[in-house]
């Protein structure tokens, strides 16, 4: 399997440092990231809490001053360079963090030219930058998912937390987009591969992700409503099983 390579591009101005443990862990699951560079004026002190963690995760400080009040050199500096990147031809992808809107162009522009583009930032994100990327990834759900493994470790020793998660609730739109999806790739039975259902999800809502809804897979998401019906099937070629699914009132 041939790994790629990605470049991470963080606007430092706008994605808080307490995330990055989470967020470089995320960005390893699709690829290798060969270029780590994060921009902002150094020379503030709200970019005070990135510096300590820079050099523990090889990221790369790009100086920019901010030469005009109320203009965001910062967010000119990220694109100049992301441009640079592409034409260099070096990299597979970009990973594009930060929750502003200003990069919306920049997101679309990298698609057409054919890489791919996952975005990461905050759920204030605008959804014109969501759907700009091939995917987008909340980062208040990688905080989550390592919440939800403590709590799970304290459960298993007899204790109990009732604080209260960040996820957002399975509404019937959800379910609806969900059976939609299933009906879209279907094959004569009614029946339809769970890989091809998650791929299409991704195509239809980037921003789409189980873990938004509290599950770390889709299978569990699904299983969690009656509306769907999950089939287990062995594979011939492997020793991992295909999961299958439809939708109830298909039967």
């Amino acid at each position: 399997m041939i790994e790629r390579n990605l470049a991470v591009l963080i606007d430092g101005d706008n994605i808080p440092s307490a995330y990055i443990k989470e967020m470089m862990e995320e960005i390893a699951k699709y690829g290798n990231p060969t270029v780590k560079r994060i921009y902002g004026d150094w020379t503030k002190p709200h970019l005070a809490k990135w510096k300590a963690v820079l050099l523990e995760n090889a990221i790369n400080p790009i100086q920019q001053y901010g030469y005009t009040q109320g203009k965001n050199a910062t967010d000119s500096a990220m694109i100049i360079d992301a441009m640079d990147i592409l034409y260099s031809d070096r990299v597979d992808g970009f990973c594009l963090v930060s929750s502003d809107s200003d990069f919306t162009r920049l997101a679309t522009r990298l698609r057409e030219a054919g890489k791919n583009v996952i975005g990461i930032g905050e759920k204030k994100t605008p959804d014109p930058f969501i759907v700009a990327c091939d995917r987008f990834i909340y980062l208040e759900i990688l905080k989550n998912t390592d919440e939800q493994e403590t709590e799970s470790e304290n459960n298993k020793k007899g204790s109990r937390s009732n604080k209260k998660k960040n996820v957002d609730k399975v509404t019937p739109k959800v379910i609806k987009l969900i059976k939609q999806t299933i009906s879209d790739v279907t094959d004569e039975d009614g029946w339809a591969f769970l890989g091809d259902v998650g791929s299409l999800l991704q195509k239809k809502q980037p921003n789409f992700d189980s873990r938004n809804y509290g599950f770390q897979k889709l299978t569990p998401l699904i299983n969690s409503s009656d509306e769907f019906e999950i089939e287990s099937r062995t594979n011939q070629n492997s020793k991992f099983k295909l999961i299958y699914v439809r939708n109830r009132d298909e039967n």
